[in-house]
């Protein structure tokens, strides 16, 4: 798996846990008097977002990304729903980087 492909699932995962923590743990907790949503899904978010930190990293060092786009996909990462706005221009990468790959050879 590519960097830019595993970079591109932890991002998602992380991005859901963060909608599952903030809209359905939190009302939980602070609705229905049930704070072990939080809990749970607190420690699953965390845990995936120290994941997303290294596949942000590695895909940084691995893509040549410029700190700006690294610094945007971090940005994304702490809004709601900003993994799925970034999400595009990683597909965007990824089908370019495919079509690059696939190229068929040039005659000369």
């Amino acid at each position: 798996m590519t960097a830019l492909r595993r970079f591109r699932l932890v991002a998602l995962l992380e991005g859901w846990s963060y909608l599952v923590l903030v809209f359905i743990a939190m009302p939980l907790k602070y609705l229905a008097g049930i704070p072990i949503a939080v809990r749970v899904a607190g420690s699953i978010h965390g845990l995936l977002f120290i994941v997303f930190i290294a596949a942000l990293y590695h895909a940084f060092i691995q893509r040549n990304w410029p700190m700006r786009r690294a610094f945007r996909a971090f940005a994304c990462s702490v809004v709601p729903f900003g993994a799925f706005v970034f999400d595009r221009s990683l597909r965007r990468e990824m089908a370019a980087a495919h079509r690059v790959d696939f190229a068929p050879p040039r005659s000369t």
